[in-house]
This record gives C-alpha cells, sequence and structure tokens, in this order.
C-alpha cells in the first residue's frame, strides 16, 4: 500500500511535510551548487534540523540512507536529469528519466520518487519527454506501492528570465497542475503563484491530492517565512525548499523554522529568531 511509504512521508501529528531538496547537483549548473560542495555534509546539517524528508539523486541517497538509527528523514528519490535551467539554453533541450526509477528507489529504501513536468515556452518536445517520463513511470510505482510525486513548473521565456525562470500565472499552473492530477500524481509539487493569497485555487484544483509548494529561487529570510505562512493558510500539505535552506548562512534555523510554520502553525515573527 501506499499509505505505508506516506505515512513515513507527512507528519503524524500534522499531516504535512518539509522535504529539503538537495537534488541541485544533477541538473549541471554551477550556480545551483553554492552550499553543496560538500554534499555529506550539507546532508548532515540539514538531517540534525530534523525535516520530515530530503530529495536527492540516486548518486548522492547514500549520504542520507547510510545514516545509522530509525530517525531520520525519508528519501524523496528524484528520478529524471535536465538541462532546463541555464541562462544561455543548449540547442537541444531534454528531461531524461533514470533506467528502472522505481527499482532502484526501492533499493534505496525510498519514500517516495518525484518527476517533472515542464510547461516551457516554445518547448513542446520538451513536454512530451516529461510526459512520457510519467506515463512510463506511473504502472510502475503502483505495481510497489510507491508514492508518485510529479512537479507541474510552469517556465517564463528564457529571453525574458534566464535561468530559474518561474512562471507564476495561475492560468499557466492551475491547468499543469491538473494534468499532474489527471497523469495519476499522488502529490503535487508545484510552484507558488504570483498572489500566495490566491493559492487555495491549486489545493481545489488537485482535487484531494496533497500539494506541497516550490520554494523557487532564494529570497530574503522574513519573504520566505511569510509566505510559508500564507501558503500554509492556504490548505497546502507542506513545502518543498532547497536553495533557501541549504545556500542559507545558518541551513538549520531556517529548516527548524520552516518545521514550525508547516507542523504547529506558528507564524513568521514567532520564528524569525531561530534564523538570526
Amino acid at each position: 500500500m501506499k499509505a505505508y511509504r506516506l505515512n513515513r512521508l507527512f507528519n503524524a501529528q500534522s499531516g504535512n511535510c518539509l522535504d529539503v531538496a538537495i537534488d541541485h547537483g544533477f541538473f549541471n549548473e554551477y550556480g545551483f551548487l553554492t552550499g553543496i560542495e560538500d554534499l555529506a555534509s550539507a546532508v548532515q546539517t540539514v538531517v540534525k534540523a530534523a525535516p520530515d524528508a530530503v530529495q536527492l539523486t540516486i548518486g548522492q541517497a547514500r549520504h542520507l540512507q547510510s545514516i545509522p538509527g530509525r530517525h531520520k528523514p525519508s528519501l524523496v528519490l528524484r528520478t529524471d536529469v535536465a538541462n532546463v535551467y541555464g541562462t544561455d539554453l543548449p540547442r537541444s533541450l531534454f528531461s531524461r528519466m533514470i533506467e528502472e526509477p522505481v527499482y532502484q528507489a526501492i533499493r534505496l529504501d525510498a519514500t517516495c520518487v518525484v518527476v517533472n513536468l515542464f510547461r516551457i515556452p516554445d518547448e513542446p518536445e520538451v513536454m512530451d519527454q516529461c510526459i512520457q517520463n510519467i506515463l512510463a513511470i506511473k504502472p510502475v510505482c503502483d505495481e510497489f506501492s510507491m508514492p508518485l510525486m510529479i512537479e507541474p513548473l510552469v517556465f517564463q521565456p528564457n529571453a525574458q528570465k534566464g535561468g530559474y525562470m518561474v512562471d507564476g500565472d495561475l492560468t499557466k499552473i492551475l491547468p499543469l497542475v491538473r494534468q499532474a492530477v489527471e497523469l495519476g500524481a499522488d502529490i503535487i509539487k508545484a510552484d507558488p503563484c504570483d498572489d500566495v493569497n490566491e493559492y487555495h485555487r491549486v489545493v481545489e484544483i488537485a482535487g484531494g491530492i496533497p500539494v506541497l509548494v516550490r520554494g523557487g529561487g532564494k529570497a530574503d529570510d522574513l519573504e520566505v517565512l511569510k509566505r510559508t505562512e500564507t501558503l500554509m493558510q492556504q490548505g497546502v500539505n507542506g513545502i518543498v525548499y532547497g536553495r533557501n535552506i541549504i545556500q542559507h548562512s545558518n541551513p538549520a534555523g531556517m529548516t527548524q523554522a520552516l518545521m514550525r510554520i508547516v507542523h504547529e502553525g506558528a507564524t513568521a515573527e514567532d520564528v524569525i529568531g531561530l534564523v538570526r
């Protein structure tokens, strides 16, 4: 039953999840490596702050799973590698899935697998690859009771905003989230919209499938905490933050602050002292 693995991912009391994404090295971007040059050390720091999950790749999952004891974050395994995040994009874009992703996830004792669903302007071939990836992994996830997290991401045109190209337009986010649900997502991991007070519409369109919100680009501490507070009030089931934690001067403090917002309903003002 997928519920057995989901029980390891979501907090028993709050029903929510804080997943720290440390899979950025998969995407071949120099700027993504800040704070995780020594990944083993970064994982140890995050684990001590006790988030619900850590998102890693097949080559780096060992840093989490080799830690002894029962009380450590669950592994969320990234299953696809892409070249779509650069400021200057290559001639041909791709999103490729690793071989036998669910089998590899089982061998690594993962709680969940995650795969992208990109919507990039004028790049329908990349979206087609993403859909093919999802169609291939979904039945295997069902066969082995492995929860499937789909990450519907809407990009702005690269010429307009190169690099981390989040488009917060709800009219684009909503149909892509719904498509991810229709394709069989057990969990949705989506970007925030321009007005986070409208994010309940994303929760509604997901139709009962848990929604975790991505952190996106790095931002000011108080802004990150207040945004998280507002998103939790909109009915999401948690967050997946990467660079706003791992590139922070106090990643453990930021993790602890976010955990209190996600699981205890704390406000940004309540927890800002943990960060500073």
